[in-house]
């Protein structure tokens, strides 16, 4: 009994501080999610073997990378999403009064619609944030799927690459040495800023 009531105060206050820390996230969204993990159950060895799908790591680097890293994972979920829509069975149309079937698959389809009314909702409120906040990082990562798609085998291809290459590599290479000047100058404003406050 008091294990049980542990467990429950424990998941009380791991889901409070998840409100808290998640204040982006309302009520009705984390609901959502929670409802949703409940059809989608797994078990929490599998949960938290230490491989997350989608790894923290670029999240320790500058704003830019982060938003783009973002920007990547917010399309990744666009497509898992609409990919679970599309594993879900397709809604069967009621007809009135037929009451044949037993009572077990109407449970199953009453819950095949919530949860596909759950994933439509949490769909909608990543594109909405993809769109509203992203856009930009979604047109450069258009860009970037472009180049993973070059016919590298291709004479006319090769010559191209070759002929655009002096451009491109002065591009890349000013635009390190303007990153390296930026850097520079912020160690100066900031050691400048120290000796005029000390």
């Amino acid at each position: 009994m008091v294990a049980m009531a542990r467990a429950v105060v424990c998941l009380f206050l791991w889901l409070s501080v998840c409100q808290v820390r998640s204040s982006h996230i309302n009520v009705e969204m984390n609901r959502t999610i929670q409802n949703l993990l409940q059809h989608y159950k797994i078990r929490n060895v599998e949960r938290f073997d230490g491989k997350p799908v989608f790894s923290r790591n670029a999240l320790a680097g500058k704003m830019e990378m982060k938003k783009l890293f973002m920007g990547a994972v917010l399309e990744t979920y666009e497509k898992l999403i609409d990919k679970m829509l599309k594993q879900l069975p397709t809604p069967s149309p009621q007809t009135t009064g037929s009451n044949d079937g037993p009572a077990s698959s109407v449970t199953a389809a009453d819950a095949s619609g919530d949860v596909r009314t759950g994933l439509k909702y949490i769909l909608n409120k990543i594109k909405m944030l993809r769109q509203h906040r992203y856009r930009e990082q979604g047109v450069l990562l258009q860009e970037l799927q472009t180049l993973q798609h070059i016919q590298m085998d291709k004479h006319v291809v090769q010559s191209k690459a070759l002929w655009e290459l002096p451009w491109l590599y002065e591009e890349a290479s000013s635009l390190s040495d303007e990153m390296q000047r930026r850097r520079r100058r912020r160690r100066q404003t900031r050691r400048l800023k120290s000796q005029l406050s000390g």
